[in-house]
């Protein structure tokens, strides 16, 4: 029972996507990946136990040729398991494979489908998407919610939740948070970590303004912006506001993320729903890595960011446009350490609980039958 995994996200290209279904291929006993080109990859295709192919593109669409191929791979591999890494546009694919002799498809959603179940026109593709699949999967209900109108009935039935896991071998108290505080010169002060790309829906920026209320009640505490992006600029501007407290790392390799983490007396990130309702964080794993590495979460209230903190027992949602009320929650944790480290140790426990890979795994795997 071979598995096809079709996707465009997919390593070295780096992103909560790819390693979502880059961990999901761990937990499949037989797997093959048809992928798109990206810098890296002929590197990186030695490392995995499955096979790897290419397109010739950088973009997989859901066009003849590339359908073509995809039922090629499926008769070379005798594959008759379908998961579409990213279910708009690819899962468009879903009728064809089908023919091809598909016994089970399962197209995943992770967020922007949310855009395209708005959309006319693409609201009308996601729901022959959803039609051809035998399962639509969601990583958050506030996804789930969002995508099922653009559904037919039967396909709505036919919804999973499917959400990524957390490896707590990797994310835990202690992997390597000294050595990164000890590198930046944060030895010694409070320090605040955000973990994302430098991009507005993030919330950067409401940290930055909300830094110097911190600094009032902390005037030791630090923030360490972890990631690149295109708003890197701007931010450095705002911080420039409260010079010496923010520190930016740049881009940092997905494998080199844990310790980052791991240095945080608390993790924030007040990420917001942005462009209308169009652009929203649709869960957001790495508050569930924050929370598996023992820390307290500051997280903005967008989207399906609620699925990944228990309010007030492994940390706190937040008013994303508010930089007061960010500051105020921020404040409280870093002056109370005893509060701090019980919600960090009630968020470790619940994702060794209920996040997990084999979790995941587990589910995927009954979807396909397998």
């Amino acid at each position: 029972m071979t598995v096809l995994v079709v996707t465009n996200d997919f390593p070295p290209r780096q992103g909560g996507i790819e390693s979502f279904v880059r961990s999901l291929c761990d937990e499949l006993p037989d797997v093959v990946v048809y992928t798109s080109r990206e810098p890296g990859d002929t590197a990186y295709d030695a490392t995995p136990a499955f096979p790897v192919i290419r397109d010739r593109t950088s973009m997989l669409l859901p066009t003849a040729r590339v359908t073509r191929m995809a039922v090629r791979l499926m008769r070379a591999h005798d594959a008759d398991r379908i998961v579409f890494g990213a279910a708009a546009p690819l899962g468009l694919m879903g009728p064809a494979l089908r023919r091809a002799g598909a016994r089970k498809i399962v197209a995943m959603t992770h967020g922007h489908e949310t855009w395209w179940a708005g959309v006319p026109g693409a609201r009308q593709a996601l729901r022959r998407i959803g039609d051809a699949a035998d399962t639509i999967t969601t990583v958050s209900s506030w996804c789930a919610d969002r995508i099922a109108p653009a559904l037919s009935p039967q396909a709505v039935r036919r919804m999973r939740r499917l959400t990524p896991g957390v490896d707590t071998s990797r994310f835990f108290p202690g992997c390597g948070g000294e050595q990164i505080r000890k590198g930046l010169g944060l030895e010694g002060v409070p320090v605040v970590v955000c973990v994302a790309r430098l991009i507005p829906r993030k919330g950067q920026d409401t940290l930055i303004r909300a830094w110097p209320r911190v600094l009032a009640a902390v005037p030791s505490a630090k923030l360490l912006l972890v990631g690149g992006g295109p708003d890197r600029e701007r931010l450095e501007g705002l911080a420039a506001e409260v010079p010496g407290s923010v520190v930016f790392t740049g881009a940092v390799p997905w494998a080199g993320i844990p310790p980052y983490v791991d240095a945080a007396d608390v993790f924030a990130m007040p990420c917001r729903t942005r462009r209308f309702g169009l652009e929203p964080e649709a869960l957001g794993i790495v508050t569930l890595e924050a929370s598996a590495t023992g820390k307290p979460v500051v997280v903005g209230d967008s989207g399906g960011t609620p699925d990944t903190v228990r309010h007030g027992e492994t940390g706190f949602l937040v008013d994303p446009y508010n930089p007061v009320a960010v500051a105020e929650r921020i404040t409280q944790l870093l002056t109370d350490q005893e509060q701090a480290r019980a919600l960090g140790a009630a968020g470790r426990a619940w994702v060794r609980d209920k996040w997990t890979w084999t979790r995941s795994g587990a589910v995927l795997r009954q979807l396909l039958d397998i």
